[in-house]
């Protein structure tokens, strides 16, 4: 639609609808010494100027190009093969139709519905709505489906300890005023056998991370059983990239599988925008929030791509929808699709294996090392965690000026971890690289 500046009659017109006589007035609430033209503004630069200005701003951050990095919690490095970006940047997926009219949408809704096949192919469940805008909002909605599923009855959420702090602060927020129990254990040692004793009659659903936030990988059977003989549905949270090597959580009889996209050919980015899967078993495909894309027939015969799904508020349901959530990340849904496309399932095997050794030749580098200890005792994927003799943040610090970027302090978020680091591993890390850490973390930890 072009630009179609008002008249100045227009504008009149306009001013005295609303009762003000002057544009100027529409501004009166604002301070007048931050009120244009006393704004204290620099002199004005040509564009050219400023862009190098820009440019200049942007290299002082440090990037994973120029810095080894094993920072991971939630978002990690790994190589996105450059047919992903090529297509995503086609001018018919970059600026495509929102799918509400199928008849102009075909293409849009087809790379939809090839996403929701491929994170089904490798959660193992059943049903897959769009996805949603991260794995943290993933989460909290697939409370909200199980608090919908027992309509009020159960007001229960059995929430692990280890899964990832910001994705459990985001289901209390979306509880607040809800009169909802949220729970969760304190034993990160024992997480399965700590949960399952939290399940009573009023428990809604009990929701774990796999791998978890400490990289730990764990069989949820039992849990899911004790879930299942109290009546509460079992959500599985989960990095699928992992799922290239490990069981997948339908392996655990998983009624909800959810979990951050940002593995599967979503670039870092600053922090996003990133993915959230969502899939479930399809009993509650009607109880899912966002949409869900469906193949058919035309009346020729010819195979079609239509909304089958999109139960909220703006459609039928109304005030009965599901969730006040209406959209997808349609672009990052593509990117996904386009990944696991271009990898395959050896491709993905392949690089969850790489993953996967690469972090364990890393933990036993620094494990090693006498003034450090590896926290983690059991199996763990990519990610594991360190015991450091000085603070992880004077660590970290340290680090950069070996080219490092380090790993993230469980103090934050967990006080029996302070002096604990949690570090990543991923198939673009080199041996290396890895070696390097090992002497840095040597040299700095006797400083």
């Amino acid at each position: 639609m072009a630009y179609i500046p008002h008249t100045d009659e227009e504008r009149r017109a306009m001013l005295a609808a609303i009762g003000v006589g002057r544009m100027e007035d529409l501004y009166e609430a604002v301070p007048a010494e931050v009120r244009f033209p006393d704004l204290d503004l620099p002199e004005a630069i040509s564009e050219m100027e400023i862009l190098q200005e820009l440019q200049d701003l942007s290299e002082a951050n440090l990037d994973t190009r120029h810095f080894a990095s094993f920072l991971g919690a939630g978002a990690y490095n790994h190589f996105i093969p450059s047919a992903v970006d090529a297509i995503l940047r086609r001018a018919e997926f970059y600026t495509a139709y929102t799918p509400y009219q199928p008849e102009i949408s075909q293409g849009t809704l087809q790379a939809i519905f090839e996403y929701q096949s491929l994170i089904c192919n490798l959660t193992g469940m059943e049903v897959s709505n769009a996805s949603h805008y991260d794995g943290a909002t993933a989460l909290a909605e697939a409370v909200i489906l199980a608090l919908n599923h027992h309509r009020g009855a159960r007001r229960k959420i059995v929430l692990s300890p280890a899964i990832h702090p910001h994705a459990r602060q985001v289901v209390r927020t979306y509880m607040q005023g809800m009169e909802i129990e949220v729970v969760g254990g304190d034993r990160l040692e024992n997480d399965s056998r700590a949960l399952a004793g939290l399940i009573d009659d009023q428990t809604a659903m009990v929701a774990v991370q796999y791998p978890d936030f400490f990289g730990r990988v764990e069989d949820f059977t039992a849990l899911g059983r004790a879930a299942h003989a109290a009546g509460a549905l079992l959500c599985v949270s989960v990095n699928p990239l992992p799922l290239g090597l490990l069981k997948p959580p339908s392996a655990f009889d998983a009624d909800v599988v959810v979990g951050e996209g940002q593995t599967l050919g979503i670039p870092l980015s600053f922090g996003g925008p990133y993915l959230g899967h969502f899939t479930t078993k399809k009993e509650f495909v009607r109880k899912m929030a966002g949409r869900l894309v469906g193949e058919t027939l035309d009346s020729r015969g010819q195979r079609g791509f239509v909304l089958t799904l999109s139960t909220r508020e703006q459609h039928i349901k109304r005030e009965k929808a599901t969730s006040n959530i209406c959209t997808n990340v349609a672009l990052m849904a593509l990117a996904s699709a386009v990944y696991l496309s271009v990898m395959g399932k050896q491709g993905v095997r392949r690089v969850a294996e790489l993953c996967y050794h690469k972090a364990h030749y890393a933990a036993e580098k620094i494990g090693a090392l006498p003034e450090y200890r590896i926290w983690n005792t059991g199996p763990f994927f990519h990610e594991f965690v360190v015991a450091c003799p000085i603070p992880v943040a004077a660590i970290n610090t340290a680090l950069l000026d070996y080219q490092i970027l380090g790993g993230y302090d469980l103090g934050q978020d967990y006080p029996e971890l302070k002096n604990h680091m949690l570090l990543a591993v991923t198939e673009m890390n080199s041996r290396e690289e890895i070696d390097a850490l090992a002497a840095a973390l040597a040299e700095v930890g006797h400083a």
